[in-house]
């Protein structure tokens, strides 16, 4: 079964923001600016791409998707990460409203439309344990008979952390969050178009089943400055450094290596 990835890497949608802007322009100078680049390319290269190369079962395609303004060095510098994930294609595209152009990329990516697919969202700035495919393949395969009776089904992993990264390691703190972006997959029945972004994540559970797995830690939330559900006041979430077991625990899971983020981030 196809299962696909979808990642927004600071493409400027026509909505899809919590925080809004007053013109195209404006959201594009604010996600071009670059020092916000800067931490966005060293949470992609410590955080989210290292889980991908890592993953225990490696058919999976992903998508990531730009802008065709991202200015030309950032392009090589994102492709240039890409490199040696086969999995990964790169899409360019000029700003359009979020949630059909999301869904029209995916259904571009089914290989076979009468077929069904998993689909999952991935940010930039998140990790998902490096069995999540593996996990969301075999979780469908144990669900069969609900899966057959519904045109959308979703898996939801919600254990995780929240963490933050920067020049002195990793701090983080254990979340059991329903529904989050990160660990949520959706299977789309053959013939449907229906796609895992016809739903806001939060809301997937008014729309169809879904199957919950509690049972160990599926994913990282990384929390900065940068983070668009942190542009207006939220509650802080207390984070702690990582000890020894946990910075172990990171690196086999997540394959998230706090010696490596200390370099990169502390990179001039």
């Amino acid at each position: 079964m196809q299962v696909i990835g979808l990642c927004r890497f600071s493409y400027p949608a026509i909505g899809g923001f919590q925080v809004e802007h007053n013109s195209i322009e404006e959201r594009i100078a604010f996600l071009y600016a670059e020092a916000r680049l800067e931490e966005r390319f060293r949470l992609f290269e410590t955080v989210a791409l290292p889980c991908l190369r890592e993953q225990t079962d490696q058919d999976f395609d992903l998508i990531i998707v730009i802008g065709d303004s991202l200015p030309a060095h950032h392009e090589t510098r994102l492709r240039d990460l890409l490199a040696d994930i086969p999995q990964i294609s790169l899409q360019k595209h000029p700003p359009r409203q979020q949630r059909p152009i999301m869904k029209a990329i995916l259904n571009d990516a089914r290989r076979d439309p009468d077929a069904p697919c998993l689909q999952f969202r991935y940010d930039d700035d998140d990790a998902v344990s490096v069995d999540f495919v593996e996990r969301l393949r075999q979780t469908v395969s144990d669900c069969s008979g609900l899966i057959e009776r519904h045109r959308a089904v979703a898996v939801d992993f919600n254990m995780g952390y929240v963490a933050e990264f920067s020049a002195e390691g990793i701090a983080a703190a254990a979340l059991h969050r329903p529904y989050y972006v990160a660990a949520l997959g959706v299977h789309v029945r053959g013939g449907t178009p229906l796609t895992i972004m016809n739903f806001a994540h939060q809301k997937i559970p008014r729309f169809m089943p879904t199957i919950t797995l509690s049972d160990a830690p599926m994913f990282v939330r990384g929390h900065h400055g940068s983070n668009d559900s942190r542009q207006k006041p939220v509650a802080p979430v207390p984070v702690s450094p990582l000890t020894p077991e946990q910075a172990a625990e990171f690196e086999a899971r997540f394959a998230i290596k706090e010696a490596e983020v200390r370099q990169v981030f502390s990179a001039t």
